[in-house]
């Protein structure tokens, strides 16, 4: 059994920053790809940033890219998700999603952004902008 516990979410104000994390735990268990998806109302989930395993390979959705940064502890099974400069239109609850199934080196960055790819998820963290 995995575990997938996401934390760090709140209110802030426009501009305001929040630093998300993301901790796995359960088996043997190596989350080779980790990403954020906001899932925001009325609006399908949307990836954000994922990190690889040995934190080698990021990737960012282009609107998040200089706002967001995601990295990783040294235990390898928890990410953090910075984000700055946080806008209303921020607001979602943030969904970590983590892939323990191995993936060749060529397949890493191409199925960073894809949310079939991702194996497990918990039970997000509210993240709100307000002005």
């Amino acid at each position: 059994q995995v575990q997938v516990v996401e934390s760090g979410g709140g209110s802030v104000q426009s501009g305001g920053s929040l630093r998300l994390t993301c901790a796995v735990s359960g088996r043997t268990f190596a989350a080779y790809i980790m990403g954020w998806f906001p899932h925001a109302p009325g609006k399908e989930r949307e990836f954000v940033a994922a990190i690889s395993w040995s934190a080698n390979h990021v990737k960012y959705l282009d609107s998040g890219r200089g706002r967001f940064t995601i990295a990783k502890a040294n235990d390898k099974n928890t990410a953090y998700l910075q984000k700055n400069s946080l806008k209303p239109e921020d607001t979602a609850v943030s969904f970590c999603e983590v892939r323990g199934r191995g993936l060749t080196h060529a397949h890493i960055v191409a199925s960073m952004g894809l949310e079939h790819e991702y194996d497990d998820w918990g039970q997000g963290t509210q993240v709100t902008g307000y002005s």
